[in-house]
């Protein structure tokens, strides 16, 4: 009897570690994504989280919460600034070719007042990254408009996602969703690839 119990009690935690485990949704990352493309997004999400955490044991949720934003929006610079972006064009060799083609390209940029030109990164309008942000969108209006604003532009602005938005609409910005953690790793990175990538050029104005 007491086995039988034991055994019934067994069924019903792993339902329940199940049940919270599958709450979120990766019918739209199976949908888009191969196997291995979703296993290179993995490694995205994985970096960012680690330079985000500052390489200590937490979680997702928490790092994004401890981070100083007031503070350093108020001395100009995005946390994104602080990502190691020698690591962060690792992390691109790491990935394979073809998952980086469904999310970035690199665009031609011209910087003023030198009217330098150089190549920048961008938003792949048509890739599957942007078929996967439109059919999270179905469910969430607040990504249906960041992919709108994606395809509209063909570039990604630190203006489309602002933490106070993050941090205040839990319900469209739930941090423990893993398709929300991708969507502000690759957010962010591409704000720090932008910032960084022509640092010197980025004194002026930027036109493409």
């Amino acid at each position: 009897m007491k086995k039988t119990i034991l055994l019934i009690f067994g069924i019903m935690i792993l339902q329940l570690n199940y049940s919270c485990k599958a709450q979120y949704s990766v019918v739209e990352l199976k949908n888009n994504f191969s196997t291995e493309q979703v296993s290179d997004l993995n490694k995205i999400t994985a970096f960012f989280k680690n330079q985000m955490c500052l390489n200590m044991d937490s979680d997702f949720e928490t790092c994004y919460k401890r981070i100083p934003h007031e503070y350093l929006e108020a001395t100009g610079d995005g946390f994104w600034a602080n990502i190691d972006f020698e690591k962060q064009q690792e992390l691109y060799n790491e990935i394979s070719k073809s998952t980086f083609d469904e999310i970035w390209m690199f665009c031609e940029s011209t910087y003023y007042p030198s009217k330098t030109k150089a190549k920048s990164i961008c938003a792949v309008g048509t890739g599957k990254y942007q078929k996967y942000l439109s059919d999270l969108g179905k469910a969430n209006p607040r990504i249906a408009k960041y992919a709108e604003r994606i395809q509209a532009s063909g570039d990604f602005s630190s203006l489309d996602i602002q933490y106070r938005q993050v941090l205040k609409d839990k319900k469209y910005f739930d941090l423990n969703d893993p398709n929300i953690q991708l969507i502000l790793a690759i957010h962010y990175l591409s704000m720090n690839d932008q910032t960084t990538r022509n640092v010197e050029l980025n004194e002026g104005r930027k036109l493409k």
